[in-house]
């Protein structure tokens, strides 16, 4: 599959290759405001702003390049550049092939850095790469927004940091946007969200974000939006085919809130003590034929949840989370070892156990029983830290643990399946003829032993859930499983 990322590579090729002119930004230069240089900008140029702090409220409408010839708005290397005050920072409508880098936003009074399609609805801006940039606290307290985006196609937000959210807004709020991608963002102490996908958002990737402190809903995947604004117009969904790969969310009351939407997936993600609830279904736009809330997925994901008298789960009415699929999750209650959650339907490959973190990021070594026992899936194929994902054994959470086998080690080590597995075995090695084998625990312990060959079914339906090796009687590792 094409990735956007493989799209954004390209773009920057185009970007090296077709700039023509710098138009330089700052005290003693050409320009000494940034408006005077986006006056006069011309597509292929770069507008490179020099350190120090320039006034908010700006305003620019048509800012457009093309598909060769770029438009860069970017600060000087190794400069700072803070944009401070005004209703908006910058406020770009109606733009195209824009890259804007390395700023920093503070102090407005309504949105941070707002970007639309100028309220036509249905002719979007599009292409965007915004990146490196820097979002600290906002003069506003209401539903004000660090980064709006409304009306945006194709786009890239990456390696950019959100600090102190409005109580009342989103560190990202998109209403409208499609095709679109946020890659390696901090988010920090947020307000109600990290990033809103609400108004018909579809098809957008967020994968290996790291949010802590996120709001009331760190990822709120829909919303509530007036009919007025959706785009496009007609849409009747509030978010459709969001893919959450990869994250980390520390805190947040709940990180993941499926709210009016549709065809969404969230794997490979890693959950850590949410404050009520780790997961919501909900649905808050019930205008007549609009969808419920359904056909959402939720798989291959660490929650570490100690409840407070609530489920880990929160279903509001008129949604269907009987459409909902849960599989191979790990989840675990440091206070009560026997605690489960309250999936709304059956969760095959669910595993109730400690996932031995190695740090407060939620990174897990060979010995956690998250190691190995996720479901093979196609996406994501990174983890948080950009670590191509294991082929053989594909993991739980947002980590792929260190692997100390080359590939061809682990084509010789075989294959247990079903794995995990709640009854029986087949144990299948290239080293495996007609012999006595022994099922050790992850504690050390044997506890286990029989004689098979390759091919062989045994039942491991006595054992306790966890994870355990296979080896033969000269020690040497068969296979490893997890039983649930």
């Amino acid at each position: 599959m094409r990735t956007i990322f493989s799209t954004l590579v390209i773009f920057l090729i185009l970007l090296t290759n077709a700039i023509s002119s710098n138009l330089e930004v700052g005290a003693g230069k050409l320009y000494t405001t940034i408006p005077q240089a986006l006056n006069v900008v011309q597509p292929g140029d770069t507008v490179v702003v020099y350190s120090g702090t320039y006034s908010g409220g700006i305003f620019k409408e048509n800012l457009k390049g093309t598909a060769d010839k770029w438009i860069v708005l970017k600060t000087a290397p190794g400069e700072e550049v803070i944009i401070n005050g005004g209703s908006n920072a910058m406020q770009l409508s109606s733009f195209a092939y824009l890259l804007i880098d390395g700023f920093t936003i503070q102090g407005q009074t309504a949105n941070g850095l707002n970007l639309d399609d100028g309220g036509t609805l249905v002719t979007p801006s599009h292409h965007l790469i915004l990146q490196n940039c820097t979002f600290l606290g906002l003069n506003a307290t209401g539903n004000n927004d660090q980064l709006k985006m409304s009306g945006i196609d194709t786009f890239t937000v990456t390696k950019c940091k959100f600090f102190n959210g409005s109580p009342g807004g989103s560190s990202i709020d998109m209403v409208g946007c499609h095709v679109g991608n946020f890659v390696e963002n901090y988010f920090e102490n947020a307000g109600s969200n990290c990033i809103q996908n609400k108004g018909g958002t579809s098809n957008i990737f967020i994968q290996r974000n790291y949010m802590n402190r996120g709001g009331e809903r760190a990822l709120n995947i829909g919303g509530s939006t007036g009919l007025q604004f959706f785009r496009p117009p007609g849409a009747l969904y509030e978010a459709k085919q969001i893919y959450v790969h990869s994250n980390v969310f520390v805190g947040s009351t709940g990180p993941i809130s499926f709210v009016g939407a549709v065809d969404c997936e969230v794997v490979n993600n890693t959950i850590i003590n949410p404050t009520r609830w780790a997961i919501r279904i909900l649905q808050e736009n019930n205008e007549p034929g609009f969808v419920q809330c359904s056909n959402n997925k939720f798989i291959n994901n660490i929650v570490y949840f100690t409840p407070t008298g609530q489920p880990v789960i929160n279903i509001g009415g008129n949604t269907l989370p009987e459409t909902f699929q849960f599989s191979h999750n790990l989840w675990y209650n440091p206070e009560n070892a026997q605690w489960t959650p309250n999936t709304p339907v059956n969760e095959p490959g669910r595993i109730i156990a400690n996932p031995l973190f190695l740090d407060s990021m939620g990174r897990i070594g060979m010995e956690s029983p998250a190691a190995y026992a996720g479901f093979l899936v196609n996406l994501p194929n990174m983890d948080f830290t950009g670590n191509t994902f294991w082929k053989i054994e594909h993991p739980i959470g947002a980590f792929q643990p260190p692997h100390h086998l080359s590939v061809k080690e682990e084509r010789e080590l075989g294959l247990c399946y079903p794995n995990p597995t709640n009854a029986a075995l087949t144990i299948e090695s290239l080293h495996l003829q007609d012999e006595y084998v022994e099922i050790i625990s992850i504690t050390g312990e044997k506890v286990y032993s029989v004689n098979v060959k390759s091919g062989s079914t045994i039942s491991v339906n006595h054992l306790s859930n966890g994870v355990y090796t296979i080896r033969n009687k000269e020690g040497k590792l068969l296979s490893r499983f997890v039983k649930y």
